[in-house]
This record gives structure tokens, C-alpha cells and sequence, in this order.
């Protein structure tokens, strides 16, 4: 099975910036494996369409800040007559209309106690794709209700070379690595030319990630390389 990189669903700047992991054989593993999933019945979330979603609502030119996620949230909720999936294509971000998962609402109670932004009433996270930050989730895809399920599809390996191609090709970004699995992505990172910011996953199940002071760190390092900061409360 080739890829014809044309039906890749991925905007064309970052398509021509990813185009050696596009055409690369594990890619190829990859989408066989998605197929076949589907060719077996499985329910996968996100939904097709929104796997590549934080790519295509982060404008490559426009990118500030990297926040890595792992795996896309497995569950769903009926919303408005229909059964949504939580996953949306944005990591640790849900639909409108969606209760809040708990990590999130940890993340919402940083930017409460550090920079005095209120709550916001849903967990949709596109205003800060929009502004430049890239939700990028380690695995794009999982079965419905069975968390990991996906991980032996190759997806990492992909999400690796994403981290790598924006550490060489771009400056002055800030990648948000939140959790051990996240941290040991700092290896693939170059940190004499981008900021890497570390702290507990914001999951109730870790410590610390409440009074670490991320996004005051994030924007601070925006600021002092001339760029303009991420309106955190902007989630429009």
C-alpha cells in the first residue's frame, strides 16, 4: 500500500514540511493498520476527519507553542441527540457541550490561580490552535472506550518526527512537555534554539502541575524573542 501524499488530509505547509514521514514506509504501516480497523468494524475516535485537526487549525507560519498530549480521549457523550466522541483532534481538548475532563479542569485552574482567567464553561481548545498553539497528541487515533488501543499502530514514531522537524526547521518555539511521557521528548528537541517547559501531567492523579506556572513561563519566553504572546483566555 503506497500513500499518495495529495489524499493526505494535512494542509500543504505542513505537508511539504512532514513530507519525508509521509512518504516513509511506517507511515504506509500506519494507514494500513487504521484501514484495517476500520475494514473490522472498530469504532475509532476521532472521528476520520479530525485526526489531523491541529495541523490544520495551526497555520505552520503562525506556530508558538507545542502542547504535547498522549492518547486522544477514548469515550463519548450523547450532545444534542447525537453520540459525539471526546476526542476532537487537539489534545486534552473536547467538543462544546462536553463535561470537562479532569486533566483539563486542572489546566483551567493553573490559568486561574497564575494569570486570573475564569474557568471557561466548556473544554474546546480551538481558540488556542487558532493562535498558534499546536495540540498535538503522541497517538492520533484510538477504539472507542479501550484506551491505548492504537499505540501499536506507529503513530509515535510519526508525532516523533513531527517534534524533530519543527525543532529543526523552526526558532523560538515553546514545547510544552507536561508528565513523563512527555518529557522524554525533550531529547528530540534543540534547546539551545527553542524553550522546553516541563511540569507534572495536569492529570488529579499527579501533583505538582497547579503553581507551575506554564503559560506565565510560555509567554514570558514569547515576549522576549519579540513575539507576541497567546491570549490564554482567548478560547473563542
Amino acid at each position: 500500500m503506497s500513500i499518495a501524499l495529495d489524499r493526505v488530509k494535512i494542509p500543504p505547509d505542513w505537508k511539504s514540511l512532514l513530507k519525508d514521514e509521509l512518504l516513509s514506509p511506517y507511515f504506509v504501516d500506519i494507514k494500513a493498520h487504521y484501514m484495517a480497523a476500520l475494514q473490522k468494524g472498530e469504532v475509532i475516535y476521532p472521528k476520520p476527519k479530525d485526526i489531523f485537526t491541529a495541523f490544520a487549525l495551526t497555520p505552520l507560519d503562525s506556530l508558538k507553542v507545542i502542547i504535547l498530549g498522549q492518547d486522544p480521549y477514548h469515550g463519548s457523550a450523547v450532545i444534542n441527540g447525537e453520540l459525539t466522541p471526546q476526542a476532537m483532534g487537539l489534545s486534552f481538548s473536547v467538543p462544546r457541550g462536553m463535561k470537562i475532563p479532569p486533566s483539563l479542569q486542572n489546566i483551567y485552574k493553573e490559568l486561574e490561580r497564575s494569570l486570573h482567567i475564569a474557568p471557561p464553561t466548556h473544554g474546546d481548545l480551538s481558540g488556542w490552535a487558532r493562535q498558534g498553539v499546536l495540540l498535538l497528541n503522541a497517538i492520533l487515533s484510538v477504539r472507542a472506550n479501550v484506551a491505548a488501543s492504537h499505540q501499536h499502530f506507529g503513530w509515535e514514531r510519526f508525532s516523533d518526527g513531527v517534534i524533530k522537524a519543527l525543532s529543526s526547521h523552526k526558532t523560538h518555539l515553546v514545547f510544552m512537555l507536561w508528565g513523563n511521557y512527555a518529557k522524554k521528548k525533550a531529547t528530540l528537541i534543540d534547546s539551545t534554539k527553542h524553550k522546553i517547559i516541563t511540569a507534572p501531567h495536569p492529570s488529579p492523579l499527579a501533583r505538582g502541575f497547579i503553581g507551575s506556572n506554564v503559560f506565565i513561563e510560555a509567554n514570558a519566553y514569547l515576549a522576549q524573542n519579540g513575539i507576541s504572546p497567546i491570549a490564554w483566555e482567548s478560547l473563542g
